[in-house]
């Protein structure tokens, strides 16, 4: 793993729907070690590498590049913004936190007209008495902008927290073996996609485009290693990636996970398995296009998801690009 390419793609501007700087950003990480990239009519960034493999069959990674986000949805005469949230947001999260609209910075406050009003405000907190406090920058922000949280990378223990590991982390590990100086056995494409924190638009399209024999899903799950942690979550941190096996939204392909352990298992690449029992990731959209592709998806156990300072270890992550780049050496037998 290379840790100046996760910061630079941890601390790249991208929220859901609003990709291109974080597309930017990979394609100057990738372009000179793939076969090929392209950018579809959605935004999402393709990239590829031609295997090898006598039996070489077409295996997809997909990484969502979009991070959570709030978009303006209203400007006050004084100057103070409303938002709506860019996928799952709580708003107990970001009060008193500051928000970035691309260069721009917000601070989140709560109505408070009495006291009543504010302790009533604290226990029913939403959106619609949350307001964003530009510092007088109200015409750069109109409505329609977008904006993410205000938050940076912090590295300890092997630990990482920080913004946007959901899934950051992800296309890191993408990142990390497309520029591998080894030709994989398999056709390897890779979808950094757009919008999975919105509606899952980027997997749809890039599955049906690339119709690969198979497909990953790379994203981050939940971390049941903290007090009064999710008695339902088996997953913790430092016990390598998950290979899934579901989750709220789709049930893992049994062949894909099945060849999935038996390639972390061959090459003695520490794994767990994950059911999840909420959320969902772009394998949901994956596995619906054109016949059905077989999917499956790898997770990285993560703390505090959709917080500013999501937490995730590094040693998972470097498993992780182990296990994906075995998997993309591996002739697939399903």
């Amino acid at each position: 793993m290379n840790l100046e390419h996760l910061k630079k793609l941890l601390t790249t501007f991208g929220p859901s729907g609003r990709e291109e700087k974080i597309r930017n950003t990979i394609i100057e990480l990738i372009k000179d070690h793939v076969d090929g990239y392209k950018v579809d009519k959605v935004g999402n960034l393709i990239a590829w590498k031609e295997g090898k493999g006598e039996n070489k069959k077409r295996i997809l990674l997909d990484a969502h590049m979009d991070q959570i986000g709030f978009v303006v949805t209203h400007v006050d005469k004084n100057g103070f913004l409303r938002v709506e949230p860019v996928g799952g947001i709580l708003p107990q999260v970001i009060y008193g936190s500051r928000l970035n609209f691309d260069g721009i910075t917000g601070i989140v406050g709560i109505e408070k007209e009495s006291r009543e009003s504010f302790e009533k405000n604290l226990k029913e907190m939403s959106f619609d008495n949350l307001y964003v406090d530009v510092m007088g920058q109200a015409s750069k922000v109109p409505v329609g902008t977008f904006g993410i949280y205000d938050s940076h990378p912090v590295f300890e223990n092997n630990l990482v927290a920080s913004l946007a590991l959901d899934d950051r982390v992800g296309c890191e590990i993408l990142v990390e073996c497309l520029i591998s100086d080894e030709r994989p056995y398999n056709d390897l494409y890779t979808l950094f996609a757009v919008q999975e924190e919105h509606s899952l638009l980027g997997a749809a399209v890039g599955g049906f485009e690339v119709d690969p024999d198979l497909a990953i899903a790379v994203d981050v799950t939940d971390s049941a290693d903290v007090p009064k942690a999710n008695k339902r979550v088996s997953m913790i941190i430092g016990k390598g990636p998950t290979i899934k096996v579901k989750d709220s939204m789709s049930v893992s392909n049994p062949k894909v996970v099945d060849f999935l352990k038996k390639v972390a298992e061959k090459h003695d690449i520490e794994y767990q398995l994950e059911v999840l029992p909420f959320g969902g990731t772009d394998a949901y959209s994956l596995e619906r296009v054109k016949n059905g592709i077989p999917t499956a998806a790898i997770s990285i156990p993560t703390r505090y998801i959709h917080t500013p300072s999501e937490v995730c270890s590094l040693n998972d992550v470097e498993k992780a690009i182990t296990l994906v780049r075995a998997v993309v050496n591996e002739e697939v037998v399903l």
